[in-house]
């Protein structure tokens, strides 16, 4: 059997899932904190059929060899954490992390989960929470008669209430940052996970030991660049197309060799 057919197939393989994550990218372009995807390969074992710097017949060393290799595969999928461009809103409760670090939110499962999106709402308890409604950890809450939230670089919230003149601190965002972000687990809804490789999750208030601090009244939109997506997708569909030719140069040779049997 042909080699490049089996090698060609690890070829579109490898490029059908570079084209899923390419558009992964390109679906989340505007949702809010999404950090984009990159596809890693890796060629596959050689096959040995003369071995570099061996010695031939005649005692004379052989000075390149043969080997073939079997083809490639995509060795991890990774998440590149570069900050993404802010929006203002002038909501009060849209929160951008100014650097490293991640929110913290509690899941329904009372599990921790980390996200850099900031879109923050009240819920009927006054809980400053996600769009899904997780609660902000450490819990938050504003007093229903507040008339004005101010939260500070360093995630420190001060209100004021009807009545009072004088702001008044109500709670701490502490953020949470990790020392291989790269290996956070992808939840969905924005959320991350720390695994073994991310590492244990190292909690500060913002602008202390490493973390970015707090920006109030902006979003930090995805940091996917659109024309860049664009031209790994074309590149990534050209390769696909290559490796496919070279499924039907194989076939077609196949074909030669059943016709001189005949």
């Amino acid at each position: 059997m042909i080699r490049s057919l089996y090698t060609a197939a690890t070829g579109m393989e490898a490029q059908r899932l570079n084209i899923d994550v390419v558009a992964n990218n390109l679906a989340n372009v505007n949702t809010t904190g999404y950090k984009r995807s990159r596809a890693d390969f890796q060629d596959l074992i050689y096959q040995t059929i003369s071995e570099p710097g061996a010695t031939s017949a005649e005692g004379m060393e052989i000075p390149s060899g043969i080997q073939v290799g079997l083809g490639v595969r995509t060795v991890a999928v990774q998440k590149m954490f570069e900050q993404g461009d802010f929006s203002a809103t002038g909501n009060p409760l849209d929160l951008v992390i100014e650097g490293d670090g991640f929110f913290q939110v509690t899941k329904p499962d009372g599990e921790i989960g980390y996200t850099r999106a900031g879109a923050f709402k009240l819920d009927s308890q006054g809980r400053i929470v996600t769009s899904d409604g997780y609660p902000v950890e450490p819990s938050l809450t504003i007093p229903s008669d507040a008339t004005s939230i101010t939260v500070g670089t360093d995630g420190k919230i001060t209100v004021t209430q009807a009545g009072s003149g004088t702001p008044s601190e109500v709670g701490q965002i502490a953020l949470a940052r990790f020392s291989n972000p790269a290996g956070l687990r992808s939840l969905g809804k924005n959320l991350f996970a720390p695994t073994e490789s991310s590492g244990e999750a190292i909690t500060a208030n913002p602008g202390a030991d490493g973390m970015g601090t707090i920006g109030q009244g902006f979003l930090e939109m995805s940091n996917v660049n659109v024309v860049e997506e664009m031209v790994n997708m074309i590149v990534s569909q050209r390769a696909y197309e290559i490796n496919s030719k070279a499924v039907t140069a194989s076939d077609e040779m196949l074909q030669v060799i059943n016709n001189l049997i005949r």
